[in-house]
């Protein structure tokens, strides 16, 4: 099997609270990300679709393609968006990185052709990143 990544930046804010939960229980669970105007990161996405060279082309997926999709599905979308209220994909989601991550597979999938999505590995941080296999 092969592995063939594509990686992608984006900004984006959100804040990080369930409609559930009382103001205090949201402040202690989600601390500063709970702040009421949002904040922000600089995010890094890294896509992997497994699968066999194509004999032809010796390529899982052309990685033209592979940008595109992402550009398309995840970035045009997320990029410089409040994923509270300017995503529709987002909408009724607590936009933590997990559930982020697992959106954009959710945007992706149905996608692409060649090769099996493996991978949605998104860094919402230098040091914290989720790696979802759907």
């Amino acid at each position: 099997m092969m592995y063939v990544t594509r990686r992608a930046q984006f900004s984006a804010a959100h804040r990080l609270h369930n409609p559930k939960f009382s103001e205090e229980e949201n402040r202690r669970i989600y601390d500063k990300c709970n702040n009421p105007s949002g904040h922000g990161h600089n995010y890094d996405v890294e896509v992997t679709v497994a699968g066999k060279p194509d004999p032809e082309t010796g390529m899982v997926i052309d990685l033209k393609i592979l940008k595109r999709l992402l550009q398309k599905h995840v970035i045009d979308e997320l990029d410089h968006k409040h994923l509270n209220y300017d995503v529709e994909f987002m909408r009724d989601v607590i936009p933590t990185a997990e559930n982020i991550a697992m959106k954009i597979w959710e945007q992706l999938e149905p996608h692409i052709q060649n090769g099996t999505l493996y991978s949605v590995k998104l860094y919402e941080s230098q040091n914290n990143y989720v790696d979802y296999r759907g």
